[in-house]
């Protein structure tokens, strides 16, 4: 992972440099306080209790408010601090106007708080790691919760990725999108925030797309991104940027799309260069919805797609749409991706596809059982990057489950990214099906053959038919995965892989079907999970693990296994 902030934000608590006492909070009620702020350095620290109920902060500047928040701010104990960006608006003068809540009963007088005597400001803010568990080589925020990746791209040889972002605690909440950029799809750097929550609402899951032909209007080569805003209630919105995806501007006239429906979200906006128009495919309740443009503003509904196909255990989420050659033949069709949750083949949240034909204003699905991208509990709200380089389709996913993701046991963040993925399409029996392989990209980053396992590694697996992989630790956590050769499925193992009291849906056996005989196996293992491959393509398993000390024992029966260290 190895992300830099490209901030001032470099060093501040535990150990707070230019730091400032505030002024007493002016009690209004027994749940109302205002704190006064002469404003000395960048960041007013805010102290974060996360057993507390949110508390709602209204940044007021010249009697104007200028951002609202939600945060639990402690009460009894520090666990982290989150920075808040006081100088940003160019004031002497600062008013944090602050509701909490919580039960006053069991937390006491407000003027007693925990946050009051530990907020402070600072010109830094610390973002060193102090999370055990923290991926080495996957992508995580600095600070705070993440969850969907959101629109993604490629342009001038970098790539682009936002996410579901929470600057102000390491649980969901004042969804906004952060920002990290690599070159490599391995090596991630952490740019500011690019856009944030206004009066329509907070901003939830989409897409950007590269407008090469200035079809819009709005120049070659602007970023165009289609995001949901999430106020009373869920509309679209559009916003465009001309320096290559730093900076957004909001369109005037958002939303630009509106619908009566309560789940009607995470536009996937993609040049669908038969019909040479734009196509947008809307998650509508447990449906898709298609719309096209020819200006990437005006857009008309086409159709829609679901009913009696695939899981609808769950609301159909963060959808993506491709069209693309079928390994070995002539032919192309186009691939839905529609993520759900719950309903999962392993409980809680999961990527489903679908594979077929689509002239531009209807999708046709070609098969009648659901198909999953992953068969791991870790693998959700799958995207592609628009505009990627030779034609290539590269996913990534969130890495968790909507049944724990909360509660995993981190604190400075939660949440990271799977490893980038090519996409592709294969025939098996006479039906095409999905492939899925790390990106070439992770080849670059393996190293040196090493005898033993460590928390962060590759492992290459050689296989005669049937195997057992077990990967254990002296405190007696282990992982096994399993390769069955008569009934074609590929197995991981994860319920003694180390903690798991946080929930009661985390220990699993999860079972994926491989489409054929397995020659090959490749594991990704880093600090808190494991990603598995059929080296073909035709089977993954992305799981989370918690293990108490690093597995550094492996036991392989019916292959040879080989240990990579990674370059990170």
């Amino acid at each position: 992972m190895k992300i830099r902030h490209i901030l001032a934000i470099a060093a501040i608590l535990l150990g707070v440099s230019q730091a400032s006492a505030q002024t007493a909070p002016k009690v209004l009620s027994d749940n109302h306080a205002m704190l006064p702020l002469k404003v000395s350095g960048q960041y007013l620290v805010l102290p974060v209790e996360e057993k507390q109920e949110i508390a709602n902060v209204r940044v007021i500047v010249n009697n104007e408010q200028k951002q609202t928040f939600n945060v639990r701010l402690a009460v009894d104990k520090v666990d982290y601090y989150v920075p808040l960006d006081i100088k940003r608006w160019g004031a002497d003068l600062v008013t944090l106007d602050v509701t909490f809540h919580g039960d006053r009963r069991t937390t006491g007088a407000i003027k007693d708080f925990t946050c009051w005597q530990l907020m402070k400001q600072s010109d830094t803010f610390d973002t060193n790691n102090r999370e055990a568990y923290r991926p080495a080589y996957h992508h995580t925020p600095l600070y705070g919760w993440m969850n969907d990746p959101n629109g993604m791209f490629y342009k001038d040889g970098t790539y682009h990725l936002y996410f579901q972002y929470n600057p102000y605690g390491s649980q969901w909440e004042n969804m906004t999108w952060g920002h990290s950029t690599s070159t490599d799809l391995v090596h991630w750097q952490a740019q500011p925030i690019a856009i944030e929550p206004d009066a329509i609402g907070t901003i939830f899951s989409g897409s950007c797309v590269v407008d090469k032909q200035n079809t819009s209007g709005l120049g070659a080569g602007t970023v165009i991104a289609y995001y949901t805003s999430a106020g009373q209630n869920q509309v679209q919105s559009m916003a465009c940027s001309t320096d290559g995806g730093k900076t957004f501007t909001k369109a005037p006239n958002n939303p630009i799309l509106t619908s009566h429906e309560p789940d009607f979200r995470d536009p996937k906006a993609f040049w669908n260069a038969d019909i040479q128009k734009w196509n947008l495919v809307l998650a509508v309740g447990q449906e898709m919805h298609f719309y096209s443009s020819p200006n990437m503003k005006d857009w008309t509904y086409e159709s829609s797609f679901g009913k009696g196909y695939g899981c609808h255990g769950g609301v159909w989420e963060c959808p993506d749409m491709m069209k693309m050659k079928v390994q070995g033949t002539d032919k192309e069709k186009w691939m839905l991706i529609c993520n759900i949750n719950p309903g999962g083949p392993f409980g809680g949240s999961a990527t489903q596809y679908f594979v077929g034909e689509f002239d531009g204003h209807r999708f046709t699905c070609e098969h009648q059982d659901t198909r999953w991208m992953d068969y791991g509990k870790d693998h959700y709200a799958t995207v592609t990057f628009d505009n990627a380089p030779e034609g290539r389709h590269i996913a990534l996913a969130w890495m968790s489950n909507w049944q724990y993701a909360n509660q995993v046991p981190t604190m400075q963040y939660r949440s990271a990214n799977s490893i980038a993925r090519d996409l592709g399409l294969y025939e098996y029996n006479g039906n095409t099906y999905c492939s899925v392989t790390p990106v070439k990209e992770m080849l670059k980053v393996r190293g040196k053959k090493i005898s033993k396992p460590t928390s962060t590694c590759e492992i290459v697996v050689d296989l005669k038919g049937s195997a057992e992989l077990t990967l254990s630790n002296a405190a007696g956590e282990e992982v096994k995965v399993k390769y069955d050769a008569k009934t074609n499925t590929l197995a991981m193992d994860r319920t003694k892989s180390g903690k798991s009291e946080f929930s009661n849906d985390f220990k699993a056996v999860t079972t994926a079907p491989t489409y054929g005989s397995v020659q090959q196996l490749r594991l990704f293992i880093d600090n808190s999970s494991i990603e598995l491959f059929d080296a073909d393509g035709h089977a993954a398993i992305t799981n989370l693990v918690f293990p108490t000390q690093p597995y550094n024992n492996i036991k392989v029966k019916g292959g040879k296994a080989t240990i990579y260290s990674i370059n990170y």
